[in-house]
C-alpha cells in the first residue's frame, strides 16, 4: 500500500468509525485529513480532497476549532485561511473527552437532578422513581469522575491505571 493509499484509507475509515461514536462522519474525515497532512490546508484543499461543499467544509472546520483540536495557521504571503490539527494524540484524547463530557454527561447529570424534583415525594411510585434516578445519577457521576481524572491526568498515569485494571 502506498502512503497516499494508506492516508485515504485512514481518512475514510476514521469517518466510518466516528459515526459509531456519535460524531459526524464528515467532521471526522476533515479532522483525519488535517492530522494526516504534513502542511496546513486551506478550505479549498479540504473541499477538493474530500469532495465536499464549501459550506460543509466551513461548518466542520469551525466545529473542530470549537472542540479545540484544530486551529488556524497563517501562511506567509497568502490571504487564505489555513488549518492544522493538533497531532498530540494524548492531548486529542483529553480534549475530546472534555468536550464529550461537557456536551453529553453534564446535561444528563442536570437532567437527572431535575427529574428527582417531584411534588408528591411520599408516594411509593415517587420513591421508587427517585431511587431509580439516584442510581442513574450515581453511575453518571462515576463516569463523570473517570472522565475528569482522564482529562486532568498525564498519559503515563492513565496507562498505569488501565494496566492495573487489566491484570
Amino acid at each position: 500500500m502506498t502512503l497516499s493509499e494508506a492516508k485515504e484509507k485512514y481518512i475514510q475509515t476514521w469517518g466510518t468509525f466516528a459515526t459509531n461514536w456519535g460524531i459526524n462522519r464528515t467532521m471526522a474525515q476533515v479532522h483525519a485529513l488535517l492530522i494526516a497532512s504534513e502542511k496546513p490546508l486551506s478550505t479549498d484543499e479540504v473541499m477538493q480532497q474530500l469532495e465536499i461543499s464549501r459550506g460543509n467544509a466551513n461548518m466542520n472546520l469551525r466545529a473542530l476549532m470549537d472542540w479545540g483540536i484544530v486551529r488556524k495557521e497563517l501562511v506567509k504571503g497568502d490571504r487564505k485561511e489555513y488549518f492544522v490539527a493538533e497531532k498530540d494524540v494524548w492531548f486529542l484524547f483529553k480534549q475530546i473527552t472534555k468536550e464529550r463530557r461537557k456536551r453529553e454527561i453534564e446535561p444528563v447529570i442536570s437532567f437527572l437532578e431535575e427529574l428527582k424534583d417531584i411534588e408528591d415525594k411520599d408516594s411509593e411510585g415517587a420513591k421508587e422513581f427517585i431511587r431509580l434516578m439516584d442510581d442513574f445519577s450515581t453511575v453518571t457521576g462515576k463516569i463523570n469522575n473517570i472522565m475528569d481524572l482522564a482529562i486532568k491526568s498525564d498519559d503515563h498515569w492513565l496507562v498505569g491505571k488501565i494496566t492495573n485494571l487489566l491484570k
